[in-house]
């Protein structure tokens, strides 16, 4: 990590909450919702910033979890968030930005030195993919 870095809470995790956090993400919401009674608001508050809830990405970014922001925004395809996430030291987040986006080399690569990310990106990717056929679905569209 670089200097930059240090003024953002860190993300270390056990395997398990990993995993647990990959569940969340694709919608096990018994385990969203124990992330954020165990002292995971952070990974909690990103299932629903992932899912496009203004709210917590703003809860993101007032509680030092730029970086989960960042992430977001790189599976959605913003080269300036996948700038800063390399520039700040966040390797990993932008490896798994770019495999929940569908890169390849990005999931390989988390593969050979982060596997759980892998998984992680794997399930990112799913939800994406979710987010945007529902997007496309004219029968989903909300009458608002």
């Amino acid at each position: 990590m670089n200097k930059e870095s240090v003024k953002y809470k860190p993300l270390v995790y056990p395997a398990k909450i990993i995993i647990a956090w990959g569940e969340a993400i694709a919608g096990n919401k018994e385990i969203r919702d124990w992330l954020a009674k165990n002292g995971y608001p952070e990974l909690y508050t990103f299932v629903f910033a992932l899912n496009l809830k203004e709210t917590a990405r703003d809860w993101l970014m007032k509680n030092k979890y730029p970086h989960l922001m960042a992430l977001i925004q790189g599976v959605e395809r913003n080269e300036k968030a996948l700038n800063w996430l390399k520039q700040n030291g966040f390797e990993t987040l932008s490896h798994i930005a770019l495999a929940g986006d569908g890169d390849d080399y990005s999931l390989e690569w988390l593969k050979a030195n982060h596997r759980d990310f892998a998984h992680l990106a794997l399930k990112i990717k799913i939800r994406k993919d979710q987010i945007q056929l529902d997007h496309d679905d004219v029968h989903k569209i909300s009458a608002e």
